[in-house]
C-alpha cells in the first residue's frame, strides 16, 4: 500500500555554480508574503495607526535575522550540541542545513521586543500581526520539508493508502507528517487567525491572537 517518495531535485535551479534549493526558496515565499500580509492588516484594521507600513518595512530585516540567527543557533544547541562543540565553525555554515523552528520563533520574539521599544509601537499589536503572518511561512517551509524528505513521521499501519517510503527511511513507510503540518500549521491556522482576528472584540486585546 505504501507510496514511493517522488524523485524531487532538492535545487530548483542553478546560477553558474550556486544552487538555489527549493528550502530558500521556502523562506523566501514566507518573509514577503508575510510582510505583504502584514501591511495589509495595519492598513485595513488600524488605518495610520502604528505599526503602520513604514515599521513594517523596516521591521522585515529585523524578522529575517530573528528567524536565520535564532533558527540556526536553536538547531545547534537543542539538536546538535555534541557535534557543533567538537566542530563550532560548521555552526556558521547555514548553507549546509539545519534550521529549528523554536529557535527562530525566539528569535523573533526577541526581534520585536527590541524593536517594538525601540519605535515605541504596542507590542502586543505588533506580534499579534506577525503571529497572523506566521501560518503562510509555516506552510511553505512545511512543503519545503516534503521535498528534502526530512521530518517524516511515525511508520503507518500496512493498510493506510498514503504512507510514503522516504529515501532516509526506505524500510519501512511513514505518515508525510510533513504534509499535515503544511495543511494543519499553514491553512487550518491561517483560517483560524484571519476570522479571529475580524472581530473588533479580539483586536482590542492585544496578545490574544499571539495566544491562540
Amino acid at each position: 500500500m505504501a507510496i514511493d517518495f517522488p524523485e524531487i531535485d532538492p535545487v530548483a535551479f542553478s546560477l553558474g555554480p550556486v544552487e538555489i534549493r527549493w528550502y530558500a526558496l521556502a523562506y523566501l515565499a514566507g518573509f514577503l508574503l508575510g510582510w505583504k500580509y502584514c501591511l495589509y492588516l495595519s492598513k485595513k484594521y488600524f488605518g495610520q495607526g502604528r505599526p503602520n507600513r513604514t515599521d513594517f518595512d523596516d521591521f522585515l530585516s529585523w524578522a529575517v535575522l530573528g528567524v536565520i540567527l535564532g533558527g540556526r543557533f536553536g538547531y545547534v544547541l537543542f539538536y546538535q550540541f555534541e557535534y557543533y562543540s567538537m566542530h563550532p565553525l560548521e555552526a556558521f555554515k547555514i548553507w549546509n542545513g539545519g534550521m529549528s523552528f523554536h529557535g527562530g520563533m525566539l528569535g523573533v520574539i526577541v526581534s520585536m521586543i527590541l524593536y517594538a521599544r525601540l519605535q515605541k509601537i504596542p507590542l502586543l499589536r505588533l506580534s499579534d500581526l506577525v503571529a497572523m503572518a506566521t501560518p503562510i511561512g509555516l506552510f511553505f517551509g512545511r512543503i519545503a520539508n516534503f521535498i528534502n524528505g526530512e521530518l517524516f513521521g511515525r511508520v503507518t499501519t500496512d493498510d493506510l493508502p498514503w504512507g510514503i517510503r522516504f529515501p532516509m527511511a526506505p524500510t519501512f513507510p511513514r505518515h508525510p507528517s510533513q504534509i499535515y503540518e503544511a495543511i494543519l500549521e499553514g491553512l487550518v491556522l491561517f483560517l483560524v487567525l484571519f476570522f479571529l482576528y475580524r472581530r473588533e472584540f479580539i483586536r482590542k486585546h492585544g496578545g490574544f491572537v499571539t495566544g491562540v
